[in-house]
């Protein structure tokens, strides 16, 4: 079964409580988008979902807002544990996407009397412990972490009414399977399963299949596309003048914003510290910073601390940053999916924003990779790097000047050689130093006393 359009209607036809209504008012919506009138009601139905939708059109809120719904019955005002059970797990592929969906969580249950948290990797396990010790209804997690939970026996899992998948197809990516096939065997088999993406491949969609029953499939646009309302262009780099061109390009823009994306945490680190060297406040963030310095990092970005954010795609999930007007894909992403997710970091919630890629002539097949997925071409433009204007070589100083003042050679030294005129003549010797008394010197003798 599949769904692709939906009518207009209001959040208040979509059989939601008051306080969840409330809190949806409060945000400032009062128009549900494409993928949040498709969804919502076959969540509240209790149906398994796969839903597509692009970046920043209200995917978490698709789920989130049913899902508040279903488990409002299991608000309690009570203060023992054994009154909020985990009844809802939501599993997030990185530390960023699961805080912005936890935020989410609060955001919309702040009138409800549920309880939600979110645990995730990069900072000390017991800072965590406490609030699963109080009791949660709503979990918010990553697979690594949560299954450190479960073998600290932090968290019980036996009451899990719904599973939430948020950026289903890098959950269901080879790396996170093994995690993935273990948190199902500790979950209920009488279940609700929530996938939900930007992108699925076929393949994903038939593995899929083997954690959902009888699912619905919504599609709020056509499969692996990129919002129409980001401007996407390439510029031809050669590699060794990528970084110069960059520099140029954020000064030429004089854009306060710029979230830049490599595809390697040494690449992210150099460049972030090339860029500020040069005078363009930047930072980076990447999977071997520690969750404390990423959040800094990007507080910083948000605040307008810094122009420019380095990321890897660890950072592509979960990113949100109102009005961002630019993204430079300094390397291409070997995966052609990310790039959708890379570039969904601007043009978000209907506004207007730009991606440019710098390609060099090796990454060629990762750009047709791209255009292929995306059904089109890019604009192509050469880019060179700006030039550094240098003296003329007649006017260059034959050697650099150290800045240290020196005392004016003896002209003695600059006369030229002259031989002596009886090549026989010896030098004569000065003579030999007078004795002096040998000072005495203490030693240390080895031995046996």
């Amino acid at each position: 079964m599949k769904e692709t359009t939906a009518a207009k209607i209001g959040f208040s036809s979509l059989n939601l409580d008051p306080q969840i209504l409330r809190a949806v008012e409060e945000e400032g919506y009062t128009e549900p988008t494409p993928i949040q009138a498709q969804a919502i009601p076959h969540v509240l139905a209790g149906r398994d979902l796969m839903a597509m939708a692009q970046t920043g059109t209200g995917k978490t809120a698709a789920f989130t807002l049913p899902l508040l719904q279903r488990l409002l019955p299991h608000a309690s005002t009570s203060a023992s544990p054994a009154r909020h059970p985990i009844r809802a797990l939501i599993l997030a592929p990185t530390r960023e996407l699961a805080i912005q969906v936890e935020k989410s969580v609060e955001t919309y249950s702040r009138h409800m009397l549920l309880r939600s948290t979110v645990v995730f990797g990069g900072v000390d396990i017991k800072s965590q412990k406490p609030a699963l010790m109080k009791g949660v209804e709503i979990l918010v997690a990553t697979p690594g972490r949560l299954l450190d939970h479960v073998e600290s026996k932090n968290l019980m899992l036996n009451q899990v009414q719904v599973l939430i998948l948020d950026e289903a197809d890098r959950m269901l990516d080879m790396g996170f399977m093994p995690d993935l096939k273990r948190i199902l065997t500790l979950l209920p088999k009488q279940r609700q399963t929530l996938l939900f993406s930007a992108t699925f491949s076929d393949d994903i969609k038939k593995l899929a299949h083997d954690f959902l029953v009888g699912p619905v499939t919504v599609e709020a646009e056509r499969r692996n596309t990129a919002a129409e309302n980001v401007k996407q262009s390439v510029l031809l780099v050669d590699q060794d003048d990528k970084q110069d061109v960059l520099a140029g390009l954020i000064r030429a823009r004089g854009v306060s914003q710029v979230l830049v994306f490599t595809r390697t945490k040494l690449a992210a680190a150099r460049l972030a510290r090339s860029l500020d060297r040069s005078g363009i406040p930047t930072d980076a963030i990447h999977g071997d910073k520690s969750q404390l310095e990423r959040i800094k990092a990007l507080d910083a970005f948000k605040e307008g601390k810094i122009a420019v954010l380095v990321a890897t795609d660890v950072a592509a999930r979960g990113l949100d940053i109102d009005q961002l007007p630019l993204v430079v894909n300094y390397e291409l992403p070997y995966t052609a999916e990310d790039y959708v997710h890379r570039i969904g970091r601007t043009g978000r919630a209907g506004a207007s924003g730009e991606a440019i890629s710098l390609v060099d002539g090796k990454e060629d097949r990762l750009l047709k990779e791209i255009e292929k997925l995306l059904k089109r071409e890019f604009p192509r433009a050469p880019a060179t790097a700006p030039s550094v204007p240098r003296a003329p070589r007649s006017h260059r100083p034959a050697t650099v000047s150290s800045g240290k003042k020196h005392a004016p050679a003896d002209d003695w030294f600059l006369k030229p050689y002259e031989p002596a005129a009886d090549s026989t003549t010896t030098v004569e010797q000065p003579p030999p130093p007078k004795d002096k008394p040998k000072k005495q010197v203490a030693a240390l003798l080895s031995g046996k006393r």
